[in-house]
């Protein structure tokens, strides 16, 4: 591999670098309650939630608001992408356990 390779593979990955650095944001599922229970991202840009639940149980991360839905397994991590975002409120519930895991992506 010649170093125009190396330069190329490098710029290329740089974006990736970034955006998972800059753009991510964790959640945990604990006692079934999401902390936080509020978090801020940036408006018109992609985010990806890291939800890592420390239950013993599945959990199901449910959003109409954000248009998505994905069961986590007890003691287990999962990627869940959304955006780019409007500014506004977008509730999150835990489908599993709606009256304690709650929460809301604030976008601004």
């Amino acid at each position: 591999m010649n170093i125009r390779h190396v330069l190329f593979a490098t710029f290329i990955a740089l974006p990736i670098f970034a955006f998972a650095a800059d753009n991510e944001i964790s959640l945990v599922i604990k006692d079934h309650r999401f902390t936080p229970s509020e978090v801020k991202v940036p408006a018109g840009k992609k985010v990806k939630l890291v939800v890592d639940n420390q239950d013993a149980t599945p959990e199901e991360f449910e959003s109409h608001d954000l248009n998505r839905e994905k069961v986590i397994a007890g003691r287990s991590k999962a990627s869940i992408f959304i955006g780019p975002l409007k500014p506004g409120r977008y509730t999150f519930v835990g489908e599993f356990n709606e009256a304690t895991a709650k929460g809301v992506v604030i976008a601004e």
